[in-house]
C-alpha cells in the first residue's frame, strides 16, 4: 500500500522530544559556537522547503472542486485547526533543519544515538526558537478565576497547576517506552529493506493484512453477550480522546515527491466519564483486569499524568476495529428487519448523510445497534473486507485499508515491538513458537505471524495484542487489558475535575449522576420508547426491553443555584460583544466576564460582590486586529488579510480564490478578469480596423467614381455597408432603389458585399 503521511501529533512529539532533554544538559558536543552562524541559513532553507510543500498540498486539497480520492477525503476529515497546523509546521521545520545539519557535517552517530546528541545546547536553543517549537513547549498561562477553578478549560490545559500541559490538547502523546526508529530519529521500522531486525527484514504491512488479518465479509462470528452499541461507543470515545490531526504536508521535502502517487521512500511519506469507566471499560478488560489495572476511585492524584499515551492511541485502543460488523443493520419499531430498509454494507454508508436522512432517520440505526450483536473478535476473523478493501469507497476505484493503516501508524509513531510491551506490562516475553502458542490459541494464526515476522520480537504491537486470547469475561487479551487499563486509570486519577472528586459536585449531585445511563440518553434523544436496561448487553425484544418511563434519570433540581436577595450588587448591564456568568467563591457572588471571539477583555475579568457593591467596574471588549499578528498571521502568505469587527477576511488577487480553509488562495483555473477586458478591447480594436480597412479598399477599387457606402437593411437582418456608384444629381428615390436593387443582384453574382456591425 502507498505510504502514509506522518501524523501531525508525531511532529508535535518531535518538538517536545528533540530539544528540552538536551538543552538543559551540559556536555561537549560536536557542533560548537564557530558553527552557529550556519544555523540561520539552514533554518531559512528548511522553512522554505516546508512552506513550499505545505502550500502545494493546500493547493491540491483546498480547491473548490470534487474530492477525487479517499486520501484527500481522509485528509479533509482530519484537517488540523490553525494552532495544530502551526505546531506541525514548526516541528517539520525542526526535523528538516536537524536532518540538514546532520548531512552538512556528515555526523557519525550510532543508530541508538539521537541526532540531537551531536548538536550543541546553543544550537538546539536557536533551532527551538527559530523553528517556532519553543512557544508550544512552554507552560501556558493559567487563569485564576472562579470559573477556571470550578470548570475545566476546553483545551484541557491547567488541569494540574504544577504541570499545566498534562492532558492538554495540542501536546505530545506520552511515551511509556522510548521510541524505536531505524535512523534513531524518525524513519519507521521496516522502511529501509536493507536494515534487518533480529536478522530479518520486517514484512510490508499490506502483506500482514492479506495473510493474517483479512477475511471475507461473510465470515462473521456474532458476539453472544454484547450488542453492536459496545463497538459504537468504543469508536466514539476513541475519536474523542485519541484523535490526531493529519500532517499538514504529504510531500517529501528534499525531493518534492507526492506521498500519494509515489512508492519512493522519502520523509515524511510514511504511509465520557461515567458511562465509559463504569459501564464500558469493565466489559472490555474483564472484572479481574479492571480491578488490577483500574480499581476503585481513591481521589485525585497530582502525580498521575492524564496525557494520552502513544501506545494507547495508536495501537491498544484500536482493538475495536476488529469488532466492526460489515453490515449496518436497520430495524423497524418491533426491532425486526425493516422491509423497506435492508441492511447496508459498511462502505455504502461512508460519508453518506443522505442515507440517514432518507432512510428513516436515526431510530432504525439505534434499534439495530441495540438489538443486534457485535462482531466477535476471533483470531482467524480479525477484520472483514469492508475495512481492508473498501474503506472510503468513492466514485473511483481507489480505496483504503484500515488494518494496514493501523500497522503503519504504529511504526510511524516509533512504537517498540510486541515483546517490549509485554515486558512493560510484567508479562513474559514470547521467545519461541511454543511460547507464542500459549498466547495465541489458533495455531494457524500463530504460524502465519511467525512466517511473516520470522522472530517474535519483530511482531507489531497492534497485531500481537489483537491476536491474544481473551481474558475471562473480557474482549481483550492480557497486553491490551494492561495498556488500556493503565491509560484509563491515568485519565481518571489525574483529572482534577473527575466527577467523583469531592470538590466538583455536591453529594446530592453525585447521587443523581450515578443514576444516569446510556439507555436513559437514548430515551431522551431518540423516538424509541423501549430500551434494554443495559444498552451494551444484546437482548431480545420485547422480553429484554423496558419502557423508557421505568429507566432512571437525573433530577436537575440538585443543580439549581440560588443567590441572596438582600445583597447591594444587583445585576450590572451587559457588556457589548461580551457576557458574564455567575459563580460562587467563599460564599460570595462572583461574575466572570468573557468576550466573544475576535474581541479581547480590557479591565477586570472577575467582579466580586461586597458590602459596598461590586468591587470593580465592568470591563470592555475591544476588537482584536488579527491581521497585526506577525507571529501567527491568520491568513496564508498567498492571501491578504483585512481586519473586520470581531474577525478578519482573507482576500485573494484575481484569478486566485479562497480554498476550503478560508485562509489560503488557490488557483481558480480561469483567466484573470483583466485578461478578459484586454481580450474584449482587442477584439473591438481588430473589428474597427477591419471596418476601416474595408472602407479604404472600397474607395481604392472604385477609382474614377464617387463611391458611396449606403446602408442596406433587410428584414431585421444585420445592416450592411456596400461599395457602390454614387447616384447622379436628380436621381429619384425610386430610381435609386432600383439601382440599388440592380447592384445587389450584381453583388450576388460576384461582387463583394461588406457586412459590418451596426456599431461600426
Amino acid at each position: 500500500m502507498r505510504a502514509w503521511a506522518v501524523l501531525a501529533v508525531t511532529l508535535i512529539m518531535a518538538c517536545t522530544e528533540a530539544f528540552f532533554p538536551f538543552i538543559s544538559r551540559g556536555k561537549e558536543l560536536l557542533w560548537g559556537k564557530p558553527e552557529e552562524s550556519r544555523v540561520a541559513g539552514v533554518l531559512e532553507e528548511s522553512k522554505r522547503l516546508v512552506d513550499t510543500a505545505m502550500y502545494a498540498t493546500m493547493q491540491r486539497n483546498l480547491k473548490k472542486r470534487e474530492i477525487l480520492s479517499p486520501h484527500q477525503l481522509l485528509s479533509f476529515s482530519k484537517l488540523p485547526e490553525p494552532t495544530s497546523g502551526e505546531i506541525a509546521r514548526a516541528a517539520e521545520i525542526m526535523e528538516t533543519s536537524i536532518q540538514a545539519m546532520k548531512r552538512k557535517v556528515n555526523l557519525k552517530i550510532q543508530q541508538s544515538q539521537h541526532p540531537t546528541d551531536a548538536l550543541s545546547e546553543d544550537l538546539l536553543s536557536i533551532i527551538a526558537n527559530m523553528s517556532g517549537c519553543l512557544p508550544y513547549m512552554l507552560p501556558p498561562k493559567c487563569p485564576n478565576t472562579c470559573l477556571a477553578n470550578k470548570y475545566r478549560l476546553i483545551t484541557g490545559a491547567c488541569n494540574n497547576r504544577d504541570h499545566p500541559r498534562w492532558g492538554a490538547s495540542n501536546t505530545a502523546l506520552a511515551r511509556w517506552l522510548p521510541p524505536v526508529y531505524e535512523d534513531g530519529f524518525s524513519q519507521p521500522r521496516g522502511w529501509n529493506p536493507s536494515i534487518l531486525h533480529n536478522g530479518f527484514p520486517l514484512p510490508p504491512v499490506r502483506e500482514v493484512t492479506r495473510h493474517v488479518i483479512q477475511v471475507s465479509n461473510e465470515v462473521v462470528t456474532d458476539d453472544d453477550r454484547y450488542s453492536d452499541l459496545l463497538m459504537a461507543w468504543g469508536q466514539y470515545i476513541d475519536h474523542d480522546i485519541a484523535f490526531t490531526p493529519q500532517s499538514t504536508s504529504k510531500a517529501a521535502f528534499r525531493g518534492g515527491a507526492d506521498c500519494q502517487v509515489t512508492c519512493e521512500n522519502q520523509n515524511p511519506c510514511f504511509p465520557i466519564q461515567i458511562i465509559t469507566l463504569r459501564d464500558y471499560v469493565p466489559r472490555i478488560l474483564g472484572p479481574e483486569a479492571f480491578q488490577q489495572y483500574v480499581g476503585p476511585y481513591e481521589g485525585y492524584d497530582s502525580a498521575a499524568n492524564p496525557t494520552v499515551s502513544n501506545v494507547f492511541s495508536t495501537a491498544a485502543f484500536r482493538f475495536g476495529h476488529a469488532t466492526i460488523h460489515p453490515l449496518v443493520r436497520r430495524l423497524d419499531a418491533g426491532f425486526q428487519e425493516h422491509p423497506g430498509l435492508p441492511g447496508l454494507w459498511l462502505h455504502e454508508t461512508f460519508f453518506s448523510p443522505w442515507t440517514l436522512l432518507h432512510g428513516g432517520g436515526l431510530d432504525p440505526l439505534i434499534r439495530g445497534l441495540l438489538a443486534r450483536p457485535a462482531k466477535l473478535q476471533v483470531q482467524d476473523q480479525l477484520m472483514n473486507e469492508e475495512l481492508t478493501e473498501r474503506l472510503f469507497v468513492l466514485s473511483n476505484s481507489s480505496t483504503l485499508d484500515l488494518a494496514s493503516i493501523n500497522l503503519q501508524r504504529g511504526r510511524d509513531h516509533g512504537l517498540p515491538g510486541y515483546n517490549e510491551w509485554r515486558e512493560f506490562c510484567g508479562l513474559p516475553r514470547l521467545e519461541t513458537p511454543a511460547d507464542l502458542s500459549t498466547a495465541i490459541a489458533s495455531r494457524s494464526v500463530a504460524d502465519k505471524i511467525l512466517d511473516l515476522y520470522k522472530h517474535p520480537d519483530n511482531i507489531d504491537v497492534w497485531l500481537g495484542g489483537l491476536a491474544e486470547n481473551f481474558l475471562p469475561r473480557a474482549r481483550t487479551g492480557p497486553l491490551f487489558a494492561c495498556l488500556i487499563g493503565k491509560q484509563m486509570k491515568a485519565l481518571r486519577d489525574g483529572d482534577w475535575f473527575w466527577w467523583e472528586n469531592s470538590h466538583v459536585f455536591t453529594d446530592a449531585q453525585r447521587h443523581e449522576l450515578e443514576k444516569h445511563s446510556l439507555s436513559r440518553v437514548i430515551c431522551d434523544n431518540t423516538g424509541l420508547t423501549r430500551v434494554p436496561v443495559d444498552a451494551f448487553r444484546v437482548g431480545k425484544f420485547p422480553e429484554d426491553f423496558e419502557s423508557c418511563d421505568s429507566i432512571p434519570g437525573m433530577n436537575l433540581e440538585a443543580w439549581r443555584e440560588t443567590f441572596p436577595q438582600d445583597d447591594k450588587c444587583g445585576f450590572p448591564e451587559s457588556v457589548e460583544n461580551g457576557d458574564f456568568v455567575h459563580c460562587e467563591e467563599s460564599g460570595r457572588r462572583v461574575l466572570v466576564y468573557s468576550c466573544r471571539h475576535g474581541y479581547e477583555l480590557q479591565g477586570h475579568e472577575q467582579l466580586t460582590c461586597t458590602q459596598e457593591g461590586w468591587d470593580f467596574q465592568p470591563p470592555l471588549c475591544k476588537d482584536v486586529n488579527e491581521c497585526a499578528d506577525g507571529a501567527h498571521p491568520p491568513c496564508h502568505a498567498s492571501a491578504r488579510c483585512r481586519n473586520t469587527k470581531g474577525g478578519f477576511q482573507c482576500l485573494c488577487a484575481d484569478p486566485y480564490e479562497l480554498g476550503g480553509d478560508g485562509r489560503t488562495c488557490v488557483d481558480s483555473g480561469r483567466l484573470p478578469r483583466a485578461t478578459w477586458v484586454s481580450i474584449s478591447l482587442a477584439a473591438l480594436l481588430i473589428g474597427g480596423l477591419a471596418g476601416l480597412t474595408s472602407t479604404v479598399i472600397c474607395r481604392w477599387t472604385r477609382a474614377g467614381t464617387k463611391p458611396t457606402l449606403p446602408i442596406s437593411e433587410t428584414g431585421g437582418g444585420t445592416p450592411r455597408l456596400r461599395c457602390g456608384k454614387h447616384r447622379g444629381a436628380g436621381t429619384s428615390p425610386q430610381g435609386a432603389a432600383a439601382q440599388d436593387s440592380e447592384q445587389e443582384s450584381a453583388g450576388m453574382e460576384g461582387r463583394d458585399t461588406h457586412r459590418l456591425p451596426r456599431a461600426l
